[in-house]
């Protein structure tokens, strides 16, 4: 004949094996919106990305690389002295 701790030890396993469960199932509920949240900040990178190429595209076609364009320079858009 068993005894009770015979017959509770099942019932304990499970109970472990099913907080264990539990825990690896919120762990990849985490590990999932983590790779969301990621995925789109690097889509939102990739976009202001795009737009600065563009923008530096811009510029370039706007200002030519020789240096000798018609109207004034900014001050601002020259490099400092030491570089």
């Amino acid at each position: 004949m068993r005894s009770n701790s015979d017959m509770t030890e099942p019932t304990n396993h499970n109970t472990d094996t099913d907080q264990r469960l539990t825990d690896l199932e919120i762990k990849a509920s985490y590990a999932d919106d983590l790779l969301d949240t990621l995925n789109q900040l690097v889509a939102r990178q990739q976009e202001q990305i795009d737009l600065l190429l563009r923008e530096v595209s811009r510029l370039r076609q706007r200002g030519g690389d020789d240096g000798l364009s018609a109207g004034p320079r900014d001050p601002r858009d020259e490099l400092p002295p030491h570089y």
